[in-house]
């Protein structure tokens, strides 16, 4: 056995030998074929070539993973699609002069009846050219800086001239994958992204281009004819590249069918990954197609980022001051300061349109500082109009959470416009294992600022983060105490929440308040501030004052 295997490997540096083999799958049995080269070779001792090359020491180590795993998809029953002409390895050995020489194997199926794969297929082994290997390099992510945009011109060529078949352009990225570096460092996560490669190098037929764009984000142009045959190779994919050395993650794809072939590149992978962006937090689906819903928010996207810096120029952002009240006497207490963009030609943009962008491109950081130095602004109009001012708190985004600036920032503000800090109030939504926000967050707490944690029981805020971050006032979300009050159960949650938090010193704050009952219900169970349209939607600053003037006015009559 020894002699049949060495003398395969010493025949695979023979640039002109091609070396034959048959696989019976029913019988579990390798057959190499006699070549003429070899006489009687290896024919009746049925020795595997895939385990052969496995064995031997001139393998590259961080080759034998893929073969392994190559040799282990040739034995399940989803090995092959309807389409695959072959499926192919290549891999690298050295001679016997140290030098590196790269093989590829192929495997061919042989088709019968509806579909089903011959019980014998066949294989080839053979030495690589110079120009396989240069187009080996071309699209193999690690190999060259400049895959993208050498891959973006094979891409527009293959598609814009293969006229006969449909394409679809894959985008996906591994969820999270900032978590995996930091746990396991970034040696073991770039080891996960070869990995990826190596089992991509597996799947992809030479008509299925892939090529890495950035960081953990790939992309796959594939020929269809249904769009089961996109399902079936994702799903066979996911299933090659999961749990690399036992370490759980899950991806999301993202597809684009081309329709129109004269598009350029960027915007089909650009389409592609707005539907792999969409798909994320779909806990039953991690597939989406790029659809017009989705294209309709890509062109609100495109003209939203064209337009908010002009937007922030022209002062078409103002602050809206949604109203605090206490419970028990129906007065104002405080209020929230709240973006709104309003266009001079479209009137009113609604926040939940735009917010979403800016957080994304990183714009939502101007939009923070401009209504903050708005609330601050309008706090000095109160003391010198000699009307007593109440807190405003405004929304600190996790961006700003990424470094400690912010709170230079605010502390400017505050001695720009000599206002007492007190009067500013940072509202914070951020997740306790978040190790770098929560040090923002006590470096505001100690630099005097007063803390509120924001939709609380919304599943963004927990009581892990009350202990670990030293938040002043608790706003409890409206989906939390909504849905509480349906069950006695549920009414017990909110009272004995509402208590336990009290008892270490937070106070509480009920926002989206909506009806008289849930006003009360929040009363009797220790909760005497509330916001919502129980008491007054977001209003603009002068409406805000009227209500103060009002309020004042009716105190003063009272008294008398």
């Amino acid at each position: 056995m020894e002699n049949c295997r060495d003398k395969m490997i010493d025949a695979m540096f023979n640039q002109d030998v091609y070396i034959y083999f048959y696989i019976d799958f029913a019988h579990n049995k390798w057959y190499l074929e006699n070549n003429p080269q070899f006489t009687d070779f290896c024919m009746s001792e049925k020795e595997n070539p895939i385990e052969s090359i496995l064995k031997n020491e001139r393998l590259i180590t961080e080759d034998k993973d893929k073969l392994q795993f190559f040799l282990n998809k040739l034995k399940t029953e989803n090995a092959f699609s309807r389409n695959d002409k072959y499926i192919k390895i290549q891999f690298r050995m050295y001679n016997e002069d140290r030098n590196i020489i790269w093989y590829e194997m192929r495997i061919f199926p042989h088709f019968i009846g509806s579909g089903n794969i011959s019980d014998v297929i066949t294989g080839t082994f053979m030495k690589m050219n110079e120009r396989d290997i240069k187009n080996r390099n071309i699209l193999n992510f690690y190999t060259n800086d400049k895959n993208p945009a050498i891959f973006a011109d094979i891409m527009a060529k293959r598609i814009r001239e293969d006229l006969d078949r449909k394409y679809a352009v894959v985008q996906f990225d591994v969820i999270g994958f900032k978590f995996i570096n930091d746990k396991y460092g970034e040696a073991t996560g770039n080891e996960i992204l070869h990995h990826f490669n190596d089992v991509m190098d597996l799947y992809c037929t030479d008509d299925q281009l892939f090529s890495r764009l950035s960081a953990d984000v790939f992309m796959i142009v594939l020929p269809y004819e249904n769009i089961s045959d996109i399902y079936s190779f994702l799903r066979g994919l996911e299933a090659g590249m999961s749990g690399y050395k036992g370490i759980k993650y899950s991806f999301a794809f993202g597809i684009y069918l081309v329709e129109d072939r004269t598009m350029p590149t960027r915007l089909m992978g650009d389409s592609a990954g707005i539907a792999r962006a969409a798909v994320k937090g779909n806990a039953l689906e991690n597939i989406g197609f790029f659809n017009k819903e989705i294209k309709a928010t890509l062109r609100n996207k495109r003209t939203i980022e064209e337009r908010m810096k002009t937007a922030l120029k022209n002062n078409e952002f103002v602050m809206y001051l949604q109203p605090k009240y206490s419970i028990s006497d129906s007065f104002i207490i405080g209020a929230e300061a709240l973006v709104r963009w309003i266009d001079p030609e479209e009137g009113i943009i609604p926040p939940d349109s735009f917010i979403p962008v800016f957080e994304k491109n990183g714009f939502v950081v101007k939009i923070d500082e401009y209504i903050w130095e708005c609330a601050c602004r309008h706090i000095r109009n109160w003391l010198d109009n000699g009307i007593k001012p109440v807190p405003i708190s405004v929304n600190v985004s996790r961006v700003h959470l990424a470094d400690s600036k912010f709170v230079d920032y605010l502390n400017s503000l505050i001695e720009k416009y000599e206002i007492p800090k007190n009067l500013l109030e940072l509202e914070i939504t951020e997740s306790a294992d978040n190790i770098n926000a929560n040090a923002m967050i006590k470096l505001a707490k100690v630099k005097g600022f007063r803390l509120l944690m924001d939709d609380f029981g919304s599943g963004y805020s927990s009581l892990n983060t009350l202990k670990n971050t030293p938040f002043d006032v608790l706003k409890i979300d409206r989906s939390f105490f909504s849905t509480s009050m349906e069950s006695q159960r549920g009414q017990k949650i909110i009272s004995h929440t509402i208590s336990m938090s009290q008892d270490i010193g937070l106070e509480m704050i009920a926002e989206g308040v909506e009806t008289k009952e849930q006003a009360d219900f929040l009363y009797n169970c220790g909760c005497n501030a509330a916001q919502g349209f129980l008491y007054s939607k977001p209003v603009p600053e002068e409406v805000f004052d009227k209500l103060m003037r009002s309020e004042i006015e009716s105190a003063a009559n009272t008294a008398e």
